[in-house]
């Protein structure tokens, strides 16, 4: 018989997991990544304008940022802010930017927060879970709420949890954003259709341009997409 060892973190399919799923290392690493290529493309572009920022930003930053993001999206405010940041900085190599407030670049630059990105990304995975986008043998099972007529047509259930970063898992996380949805946005016939009606649906969401604001869901009220730290309760 041989003993397992025993590790702090692990890297698998290109996510470093963590014994307390914080995923600190993973977005340390992919910050890092993202960091270097803009250092990269700041070396060698002497002048960005506005469509070649964005487009070397889309195809070469954003990817590290976003890769698997639905399994190991920050829930910490503090890694909220540090993947944002890269974006914050890039933002003001564009000439005529740098006086700007954040939310005024991304919005000259037409580029939504990476907060809003993630939240946006959410909602395509679970529009592609619940319309059999995914090989029917992986389990991913999302229970619908057959218990309640308020809301969409495909209103998810929500289970209950002891832990303020279990709230924040994938599964849970997506809930009450999904339910907040209308059917006109849900019944897409195909993701691309799903992902134009979302855009417009949310078009005057303050977290598209501000991550510091919060998603609203229902008037009054707001998905939670972070936690602080200092509330934070890690099981051992």
């Amino acid at each position: 018989m041989t003993d397992i060892g025993e590790v702090d973190c692990e890297k698998d399919l290109g996510i470093v997991t963590d014994r307390h799923l914080t995923f600190e290392k993973h977005i340390q690493a992919k910050v890092n990544t993202a960091n270097k290529i803009m250092g990269m493309i700041r070396r060698t572009f002497t002048a960005l304008d506005n469509p070649t920022f964005r487009c070397l930003f889309k195809t070469m930053v954003r990817p590290h940022l976003e890769y698997a993001q639905s399994v190991w999206s920050p829930y910490r405010k503090k890694d909220v802010i540090t993947i944002e940041n890269v974006l914050r900085r890039a933002s003001k190599l564009v000439p005529g930017l740098k006086d700007l407030t954040y939310p005024e670049r991304l919005q000259v630059l037409g580029l939504p927060t990476m907060a809003y990105r993630r939240i946006r990304g959410d909602m395509i995975e679970v529009f592609k879970i619940l319309n059999g986008h995914y090989d029917s043998e992986v389990n991913l099972h999302l229970e619908k709420n057959t218990g309640s007529t308020r809301g969409n047509s495909h209103k998810l259930f929500k289970e209950r949890c002891r832990t303020k970063g279990r709230q924040m898992f994938f599964r849970l996380r997506i809930v009450d954003v999904w339910n907040s949805l209308p059917d006109d946005v849900i019944g897409a016939g195909s993701v691309l259709s799903f992902e134009k009606r979302l855009d417009k649906y949310w078009q005057n969401q303050g977290i598209k341009f501000n991550f510091d604001e919060k998603l609203v869901t229902t008037p009054g009220h707001y998905a939670s997409l972070s936690i602080d730290e200092n509330d934070l309760d890690i099981e051992a």
